[in-house]
């Protein structure tokens, strides 16, 4: 009770990892399905971009939001994308795709898999405990028969950057049409429709949207677009072709989700920057639109849980499951 549960699904992991729901879904913009899942030790996937429907989804960052389920396990959280994938005319994002079965080939291990493990996994800014668990689970997996190598993601430092000009950018547009207006929250005793604008925005936002919104209309502006959003777009498109590069040689790649275990409950309030460094690991998936899965891998000497990060190509969700489902079950942890 004394530590967050993780970012904007921490609601969901929270009840699922209390057992008050069998699964709940989350929506993942940067790492708000992974995170909330590695901080409460539970499993989350953030699906391929247009796997799922956004329809009815509030909007944020809408090129990187994506919906997925947070389970107790791997096997529910592949029935649950088995329910919830597939094309949705409603969503001009949905990707039409003949998905196979996500169960199907779940107990097929993974030997001969080559996974790639992440080098920036050793950094400084990642917690020690952290590191010597993604160590381990590299091992767990060259015992089950992967092959496990050290690559890096070349460009991986500048997602975290250009994930936030462009999701701030993209967040001051879609929450404009919170006014007030025609739906939402509106404030009380305005004198005029510029009032109600001020005072239903002022009240409704919270300091961190507020400040992802500002961001934005910073960004946006006709002084800053070229230096900031269009070189943010060009870093996205350098951090996409890393990805692929990896992908020609290996299956897989294995990452830290964060770089610590849960925070202590009001340790970030006034360091913003710490939160954004946290999502080092995951901003990167959703610049690239790929698929990623968080399941536990142990817990540190707080017990709090460790997250493990499977990242795949677009549209092999069933191959991480099968992976996730062949390290759950050779390494039972107890939270």
């Amino acid at each position: 009770m004394t530590r967050i549960s993780g970012g904007s699904s921490g609601g969901s992991a929270a009840a699922v990892a209390a057992g008050e729901a069998a699964f709940a879904l989350g929506s993942d913009t940067g790492g708000s399905i992974r995170q909330p899942a590695a901080f409460c030790g539970v499993v989350g996937m953030k699906p391929t971009y247009g796997a799922v429907s956004r329809k009815g989804l509030v909007a944020v960052a809408s090129s990187f939001d994506q919906i997925g389920p947070l389970t107790r396990n791997v096997r529910d959280s592949a029935l649950v994308m088995q329910t919830i994938a597939g094309y949705d005319p409603n969503d001009a994002t949905s990707f039409k795709y003949d998905w196979p079965s996500f169960t199907d080939k779940l107990e097929a291990g993974v030997k001969g898999l080559k996974i790639a493990l992440l080098k920036q996994y050793a950094d400084d800014e990642v917690d020690g405990e952290i590191k010597d668990a993604i160590r381990d689970a590299a091992k767990q997996y060259e015992t089950l028969g992967a092959v496990v190598e050290e690559v890096s993601i070349p460009n991986l430092r500048y997602a975290l950057p250009a994930y936030y000009v462009i999701s701030s950018a993209e967040a001051s547009s879609n929450l404009a049409r919170y006014d007030g207006i025609k739906y939402g929250y509106r404030a009380d005793e305005c004198s005029d429709i510029d009032e109600i604008y001020k005072k239903t925005r002022s009240q409704g936002f919270g300091s961190e949207v507020k400040r992802r919104i500002m961001l934005g209309n910073y960004f946006l502006s006709a002084d800053n677009y070229d230096s900031y959003y269009k070189k943010a777009l060009q870093v996205r498109a350098i951090v996409q072709n890393d990805f692929e590069n990896i992908f020609k040689n290996y299956d897989i790649i294995l990452s830290p989700v964060t770089l610590s275990t849960a925070y202590h409950i009001g340790e970030t309030k006034d360091n913003a920057l710490k939160v954004y460094l946290g999502e080092l690991f995951t901003v990167a998936v959703n610049i690239a639109g790929l698929p990623a899965i968080s399941l536990p891998c142990g817990v540190d000497t707080q017990r709090m849980p460790i997250g493990l990060q499977l990242i795949g190509k677009s549209f092999e969700e069933p191959l991480l499951y099968r992976a996730a489902y062949a390290f759950e079950q050779s390494c039972k942890w107890e939270v």
